[in-house]
């Protein structure tokens, strides 16, 4: 870059809101995890729709990239500017537009994140159910089509976005999807949007599906003696057909962690976590199924949080193992892997995960949202130790492998970005190639996120 041109009228478009300090390029500049800091050229802070088409129309001009940035929560690089140029940060369009309660449907800007939406719902009796664990902004977690804990009940964004405002390469301004229940208008845009992490457009606004709040709720967590026990149990829910709202697998190592960190007594053991939503009736019936089967699995410590204070508490203390997984290794950083497979072979697959990271030497708590195949290995790695980096990349790579071969993918929910882009011939095949012919179509200069995702265009940079 460096074009006098392009800044002036960058400068011009945006005033004090196009930011070229050190300290905000560095702040946006660094991921959540391992990879290496890349700040960008300029940081952008636009208000409106038509000031990111301005924007992006002005980068085309110039061949400038552009990526753009939500809370800045990714675990796969997914927003380094690794080609240069200038981020845009949605933070000031974070406004709820329009609530339609009788269609259970919300308009909301992209910087908005999931816990302010749903303090803003607070008196419709709706909430967006889609819950990945960080206070993620709506707009990163469509282009990343995020799930959660809450997937194996709601869906994940896939099933959660009605419609989106996206700014394609060119500065066009397109809307996708409706407010109707159902469309067999045309392609659907909206679901090639979602999940694209910025190389097709930048979204400027969502149209969301909201669900009620349920009549009751219920929690708990109970251990069991071994990981693979603890998964079948998950099995035997899922094939009885139990509604759960939450399912969630910890190891005996984050339980562990749980205890260090925030003060609970749990058994050093492996743990489901669970949630159950609806009527008072359906909720009781629901749970004393599933205490039943736990007993016949063999699971104990049964514990109930009874009270709204008792699951908020059970529920933050989940999301927070990531972050408390960090702090008990101080000096660390990590490396997530994130495969999922068909249910038929999710206990199969997590006891060779276990087998693989143990065998590594790697020192790799493991966790997931089991309820739909999905989870994780959190590898603590010393930030000096580059040998340490290199195996632990090399047994995500041979998980993501185990995956392909039963049948799942290489990335249940936290997407390709820099970290699996050179994984995604293997799982689609020549379809990768057309994902790539979609982007030359849309973004022909490659400027938008370049580097991620879908495979160099031949004489593009």
């Amino acid at each position: 870059m460096g074009q006098a041109s392009f800044w002036q009228e960058a400068e011009t478009l945006l005033g004090a809101r196009l930011v070229r300090t050190q300290a905000d390029r560095d702040l946006h500049g660094h991921s959540e995890t391992w990879f290496a800091p890349t700040p960008p050229e300029a940081v952008a802070y636009p208000e409106t729709t038509a000031e990111v088409a301005a924007l992006v129309k002005l980068c085309a001009a110039h061949h400038v990239p552009v990526v753009g940035w939500g809370a800045g929560s990714s675990l796969e690089g997914h927003a380094l500017a690794i080609k240069g140029g200038i981020v845009v940060d949605f933070r000031r369009m974070a406004a709820v537009l329009e609530t339609r309660p009788e269609d259970r449907l919300v308009r909301v800007q992209p910087g908005i994140t999931r816990e302010a939406l749903n303090t803003d719902l607070r008196a419709t009796g709706l909430f967006f159910p889609v819950d990945p664990g960080a206070n993620a902004s709506l707009g990163g977690m469509a282009a990343t089509r995020a799930s959660g804990t809450t997937t194996v009940r709601y869906g994940s964004m896939r099933d959660n976005v009605a419609g989106l405002e996206v700014v394609l390469a060119d500065g066009q301004v397109i809307r996708t999807g409706s407010g109707a229940a159902k469309s067999a208008s045309g392609y659907d845009l909206t679901a090639l949007m979602l999940g694209s992490e910025g190389t097709l457009g930048l979204i400027t606004e969502l149209t969301l599906r909201l669900h009620p709040h349920p009549e009751a709720i219920s929690s708990a967590v109970c251990a069991f003696d071994t990981l693979e026990t603890a998964v079948e149990t998950v099995q035997m829910v899922m094939q009885m057909g139990i509604p759960m709202a939450r399912i969630e697998f910890v190891d005996a190592e984050i339980a562990r962690v749980f205890n260090k960190m925030n003060g609970s007594s749990l058994p050093e053991k492996p743990h489901l976590m669970i949630e159950f939503h609806g009527s008072d009736a359906s909720v009781a019936e629901a749970s004393a199924r599933f205490g039943e089967v736990v007993t016949e699995m063999g699971g104990a410590d049964f514990q109930w949080a009874t009270t709204t204070e008792d699951r908020n508490r059970l529920w933050k203390m989940r999301h927070g193992a990531y972050s408390a997984c960090l702090a008990a290794r101080p000096g660390c950083m990590g490396l997530v892997t994130d495969v999922c497979v068909p249910m038929s072979r999710l206990a199969e697959a997590v006891a060779k995960g276990r087998a693989m990271l143990d065998a590594a030497g790697l020192t790799a708590p493991i966790l997931g949202h089991v309820g739909d195949g999905n989870f994780h290995a959190i590898v603590l790695l010393d930030r000096d130790n580059a040998a340490e980096l290199q195996k632990a990349k090399d047994v995500a790579h041979d998980l993501a492998h185990m995956a392909l071969e039963m049948g799942g993918t290489i990335t249940g929910e936290h997407g390709i970005g820099l970290g699996k882009r050179d994984m995604m011939a293997e799982e689609h095949g020549a379809a990768w190639g057309v994902m790539g012919a979609i982007k030359q179509a849309l973004d022909p200069q490659n400027i938008l996120n370049p580097g991620k995702l879908v495979p160099d265009a031949k004489g593009v940079v």
